[in-house]
């Protein structure tokens, strides 16, 4: 016999499966009103799924180090894979509500428009980052200077092609997945965008923010595994309180620390760029200030030292807790509103890829705008790489003018010491 009981996981409030015997059923029977529950449910199944389920976790969680081990071009196609993934995933679920699989062109043209997005993004990141390595082909300078043009011209090339596979009879419905295809292509592929953005900013900013994310979801679930009783939102019932408020504390203790432990090497910290000679990525620099030890006077101790990222962690950290898990909670009412359990079948006990990253890009959209807002200054190396991009005379004008202002603050000896 078993009897199931209210749990909760992932601050979700879920039956859990005691097995008894048919002893302790019949003597449970006998004395308690809490007979009425039990049935003949297998337990173990449920066990199973747990086991399948956390040995996937462990095996992603596993796999995740070793793309970070493996540097910033690995991460960059991963980020890519996933991408291509989600959107698939979200696609496929409109051609199947709305029985689309006739229209005419309409598979086609929702890559073709995934294609476009994808060339311009990456293309702007390729200018921004890498002007250097382009300057030295001639066909990369033409994409460069003419990218812009060549994207929308690109674009406006899918338009058309769905203006004129427009059918009659089929109007609305193709209308329907032009704006389907178009919504989905701005949640997933500009916000995959700005992760690739965090990541060049250094590896730290996309390494936190995703493991702020990871830790949220599983400090959720224990705390509302063993404690969830009140249900914390009615479109996601099984959410609890008690789920949301322990795994908000446990994420900003992690956050802090990761941050502290991060902070100490270069290879995290330091922007990722190009070396000119080499043509390959490097993370070398001086450590900007934020990830330089520093001295804090609190009123009940008198000093203390930490690393200023372990403070901006402390607003990573309780972002991704308390309004992170909203991409979650809209990623239930999607599911809901289309009647279906998850994005897909991609990973057994977990759903689709899409399932577990619905919570990542908002906090990828955030990271974003906190470093543009809080973080970011001038960019020496995107400042050189632009400066490359010049011609030679335009070089030698700004040399000039900067040369004529580094003697005027007295940082360089006038022309007679020079001599």
């Amino acid at each position: 016999g078993e009897q199931t009981d209210v749990a909760s996981r992932g601050g979700e409030r879920e039956e859990q499966t005691f097995c008894f015997d048919d002893a302790a059923v019949s003597l449970l029977q006998s004395y308690s009103r809490l007979a009425a529950p039990f049935g003949s449910f297998s337990c173990v199944r449920r066990w199973k799924n747990y086991w399948i389920r956390g040995v996937l976790s462990l095996a992603m969680i596993s796999g995740f180090f070793l793309i970070i081990y493996m540097g910033p071009v690995t991460l960059i196609l991963v980020v890519m894979t996933v991408q291509i993934k989600c959107f698939q995933e979200i696609i496929t679920i409109g051609y199947r509500v709305y029985h689309s699989y006739e229209l005419p062109w309409f598979r086609t043209l929702s890559w073709y428009f995934l294609i476009c997005v994808n060339y311009f993004f990456y293309g702007e990141t390729v200018a921004d980052y890498f002007g250097a390595l382009v300057q030295r082909e001639e066909p990369l300078q033409f994409l460069a200077r003419y990218h812009r043009f060549i994207s929308f011209a690109l674009y406006l090339a899918g338009f058309c092609m769905f203006v004129l596979s427009l059918v009659k009879k089929h109007y609305r419905l193709q209308f329907y997945m032009f704006a389907w295809t178009h919504v989905t292509l701005l949640i997933v592929v500009t916000q995959s965008h700005l992760v690739i953005q965090n990541l060049f900013e250094g590896m730290i900013w996309f390494i936190v923010p995703i493991s702020i994310v990871i830790c949220n979801d599983i400090m959720a679930y224990l705390f509302g595994f063993f404690f969830g009783r009140t249900p914390l939102i009615k479109l996601s019932p099984k959410k609890t309180w008690e789920g949301f408020i322990g795994g908000f504390f446990a994420t900003v203790v992690f956050g802090f620390m990761l941050a502290y432990l991060l902070s100490q090497f270069q290879y995290f910290v330091c922007p990722v760029a190009v070396n000119s000679e080499t043509n390959g990525f490097t993370v070398e620099c001086e450590p900007s200030e934020i990830f330089v030890m520093r001295e804090y006077t609190l009123p009940a101790v008198k000093t203390v030292k930490l690393y200023p990222f372990q403070i901006h962690s402390i607003f990573l950290s309780a972002f991704g807790s308390l309004i992170g898990p909203f991409g979650g909670f809209f990623a239930s009412g999607f599911k809901r509103a289309f009647k279906i359990k998850d994005f897909a079948n991609t990973i057994p006990g977990h759903g689709g890829i899409m399932d577990r990253f619905d919570c990542q890009y908002l906090m990828a959209t955030f990271t974003h705008v906190y470093i543009g807002s809080f973080i970011r200054g001038p960019n020496p190396s995107k400042v050189l790489q632009q400066l490359l991009m010049l011609r030679p005379d335009q070089q030698l004008g700004i040399f000039r003018t900067l040369h004529s202002q580094l003697r005027e603050r007295g940082m360089l000896p006038p022309p007679a010491a020079q001599a």
